[in-house]
């Protein structure tokens, strides 16, 4: 099938049009993820989505809708989007594939857009590492992790780098939503590729598991703001409400970073469907920060705390600077750190299944 095999495509040269002009881009899987990008795309900076990509008639009659974009070319096998003329890529594919998608369109000579996280396992992310660091340098790409494209976070960071808060003692960061409706019903094993894909979001083999997938944003903060990623992580999770495919519905990890400073990520899908608390706590010897896509918070005494708001979807952030280094010619390679955020998350979850404290060199030798 079309996202099965690993593409061997020639490279190309970067394509010089897209500097000072308006990339073109393609978007490599077409679901509600990609759709929602592409989408932020063409209504907040000069990109075209000229072409799109997916298994599915159904998504890429949606897509074109939603985005909206009637015109774009359309293609079932991403060997053939690569193979064409867009200058950059968005992919918004099932985990499990980003490697050798990432792996594929680095070798086609397109900047990229990643959507988080790099792969599912330390094969992939080592896979991920070894495209990047091969990659052009006229090539820019960028992972969707895109708190570190919002104002906020980097206001944040500055003040951490500045010593506004002193040393950082401990941190928190918490991923807490709720997602059950109560209508939930055990998912079969797939029996096909097809099923294979549609249900990617609730198996292990193609998710990742919930802390790899989704949480590795909160965790992508901690190694930024703590200056590194972890030594060793100790964990616990489980299956409270989930009942489809295999993967938990909550769990806490604390990650040791250097200096013995310890990191508490707690996660959760348990909350009613209106509840969402999501956000990181970084406590220093002078001050507190807490910081969210919405919002980030100085604690500088006790009566004293001061919050500023983020003025629109950091999401869009992260896609206007992909777009403008691409047209400034100022490439940035993110896939590296983008990786090591997701090897983290994988960390964490070695932690949780065997119920121990895991080291990073163990975890990077599994």
């Amino acid at each position: 099938r079309a996202l099965q095999a690993a593409a061997i495509v020639p490279f190309q040269a970067v394509r010089g049009s897209a500097a000072n002009s308006a990339p073109t881009v393609g978007l490599l899987g077409s679901g509600g993820r990609g759709s929602y990008d592409a989408g932020l795309l063409v209504r907040h900076t000069p990109a075209r989505v000229v072409a799109l990509c997916d298994l599915f008639d159904d998504r890429l009659d949606r897509a074109r809708k939603s985005i909206p974009v009637p015109d774009a070319r359309t293609y079932k096998n991403y060997q053939d989007l690569l193979a064409s003329d867009v200058d950059a890529v968005l992919i918004a594919t099932p985990v499990f594939l980003h490697p050798e998608h990432f792996e594929a369109a680095v070798k086609a000579g397109k900047h990229i857009y990643i959507e988080k996280p790099a792969g599912l396992d330390v094969a992939g992310c080592k896979r991920v590492i070894r495209a990047a660091d091969s990659a052009d340098r006229k090539l820019n790409i960028a992972f969707g992790f895109q708190q570190r494209y919002g104002p906020g976070y980097r206001k944040a960071r500055q003040l951490v780098e500045s010593g506004g808060i002193g040393g950082i003692r401990l941190a928190h960061a918490h991923f807490i939503k709720g997602v059950f409706t109560g209508d939930e019903k055990p998912a079969l094993p797939p029996a096909t590729y097809e099923e294979k894909i549609r249900q990617w979001h609730v198996w292990r083999e193609t998710f990742g598991d919930i802390i790899v997938e989704t949480y590795c944003h909160s965790i992508d903060v901690l190694n930024w703001f703590l200056g590194g990623r972890p030594e060793r992580a100790f964990g616990t999770g489980g299956r409270t409400v989930e009942q489809r495919g295999d993967i938990l519905d909550h769990c806490d990890v604390t990650f040791t970073y250097r200096d013995s400073v310890q990191a508490v990520l707690t996660g959760a899908q348990l909350t009613p469907r209106f509840y969402r608390n999501v956000h990181e706590q970084f406590y220093g010897s002078q001050g507190v920060l807490e910081t969210a896509r919405e919002y980030w918070t100085h604690h500088r005494d006790r009566n004293d705390a001061v919050t500023e708001r983020e003025p629109q979807d950091i999401t869009i952030n992260g896609l206007q600077e992909f777009v403008k280094r691409i047209q400034d010619g100022q490439p940035d390679n993110t896939g590296v750190r983008g990786a090591e955020s997701t090897l983290t998350a994988i960390l964490g979850r070695m932690a949780i299944d065997l119920r121990r404290e895991v080291t990073w060199e163990e975890m990077m030798r599994s």
